[in-house]
């Protein structure tokens, strides 16, 4: 079922959204080589606390930690660890909830550490605009494929891969909600976009093949299956009377 939300609870997630884009831009300018992705994490969660709001991600499905950072071929959900150091030439994506007053939003960066290739800078800025060119599609009366349909046809003259295990989503009172939100087309149209409608949409791209692999050790860490770099963009989307507003931007 699609939760449909009141005036005053978009109010809440829009403050929802601008804690996070706080943190995730206070985060951008901590990282740096050298430290460990369990001291992002730490980082992080205190700003969280700073704000009486809640990390979404700790203990979601037994998600061991606050935040996913996911490095180079690491697709998404990344767990912090104290034995892992940033290095120069690393891409660290970090995916981040919030969770404040009953209800959640969601957003994703990517980050370069140091120097990195054009082709991966190419890769990240696209990954990006493919998140733009979907919320173009993002107004009543369209419905979901017409996000996915604008966001696949942009990627698809890079010959990237998209991931196709793992979409976007609904997000309000639960951190994952109805409907799915894919970054490729499908057969089907999907659900209508009506006002107040919120998705969390999040193009994850990678360089070379869409195939991913679960990491076995840790039964969380999605890696691509041939080693290459991924580049991942996400933000809380509302749907307004006339088109959208990014609520964690």
């Amino acid at each position: 079922m699609i939760n449909i939300k009141s005036d005053k609870e978009i109010d809440i997630m829009r403050d929802a959204g601008k804690i996070l884009s706080l943190v995730h831009n206070s985060i951008g300018e901590f990282i740096k080589e050298g430290i460990t992705t369990y001291e992002i994490d730490q980082y992080g969660l205190k700003i969280i606390k700073k704000h009486n709001a809640y990390p979404s991600f700790y203990r979601l499905y037994d998600f061991p930690a606050n935040f996913c950072i996911s490095i180079n071929n690491e697709v998404i959900h990344g767990i912090p660890s104290r034995e892992r150091y940033i290095k120069n030439g690393d891409i660290v994506k970090i995916d981040a909830g919030v969770y404040y007053k009953g209800f959640h939003s969601d957003a994703a960066r990517t980050h370069i550490v140091g120097s990195v290739s054009e082709e991966v800078k190419d890769l990240i800025d696209r990954t990006k605009q493919a998140f733009f060119e979907g919320v173009k599609a993002c107004k009543p009366g369209n419905h979901i494929n017409d996000i996915s349909r604008n966001i696949e046809e942009y990627i698809k003259k890079f010959n990237y891969g998209i991931v196709d295990e793992f979409t976007g989503h609904g997000i309000g009172r639960d951190l994952h909600e109805d409907p799915k939100v894919p970054n490729y087309t499908e057969k089907i149209r999907g659900a209508k976009l009506v006002k107040n409608m919120t998705l969390a949409i999040e193009p994850m791209i990678n360089l070379g093949s869409k195939d991913v692999l679960i990491d076995e050790d840790d039964g969380w860490t999605v890696t691509t299956i041939d080693g290459k770099p991924s580049a991942h963009y996400e933000n809380t989307v509302l749907i307004t009377d006339e088109g959208y507003e990014i609520l964690s931007i």
